[in-house]
Formats: C-alpha cells, structure tokens, sequence
C-alpha cells in the first residue's frame, strides 16, 4: 500500500453506527461488570482465583468442569452456591447487575 500523500489522504475505515454504538455498549457493560464484580466478588476471587477452593476457580477450564457454562449458570451459582460461598440473593445484586458481572467473568477469565 502507497502512503497517504497530501494528494491521496489516508482512507478512513469506519464501522457502521450500530456497530459502534453496539460496541461501546458492550465496553459500558463490561466496565460495570468488573466495577461489581471488584465490589462483590474480588474478595473471594482475585484475580479469577478462588481463595476457598483452588480447584474452583473462575478459569473456563475450571467453571466448564463443575458445569458452569453460560452466564445464567453463574448467576444461578451465586444466587444458590455451594459450601464456602455467599448467597447473593436478587435484593444484594439485582438480576441485571449479576448478568454484568457473569458476562464480565465470562469475557475476562478464559
């Protein structure tokens, strides 16, 4: 490729506005995830880990073995854990703000 030249500006690559918009909303989530997830969850698990379990971590690897798989799964597992977890009813993190922290733990510890 030729570089631009006062003559031949640079081509701009654009997304188109639902892409973007999509996106963005998609980081704003993300954000709110891991700012709630920093709020109820690091303390347990830092870093993805699990300070009460280390064979239930927040790794796929790990979650995919004790049958974790989707975000609804997590949000169920907080709402319903198991020994060593706190119970997170719906009037401690409402639905929504769990999804976002499910997502956020689905998006950020592979």
């Amino acid at each position: 490729t030729k570089p631009a030249t006062a003559e031949q500006p640079a081509k701009e690559v654009s997304q188109p506005a639902e892409k973007a918009d999509s996106g963005t909303a998609m980081v704003a989530e993300n954000t709110a995830g891991e700012a709630l997830f920093n709020e109820y969850c690091a303390v347990c698990h830092p870093k993805g880990g699990n300070i009460m379990n280390s064979k239930k971590t927040l790794s796929k690897a790990d979650m995919e073995a004790n049958n974790v798989k989707t975000a609804e799964d997590i949000v169920k597992l907080m709402r319903e854990p198991g020994p060593g977890m706190r119970k997170f009813s719906e009037s401690n993190i409402p639905d929504a703000d769990a999804g976002k922290i499910a997502d956020y733990i689905i998006n950020t510890f592979k």
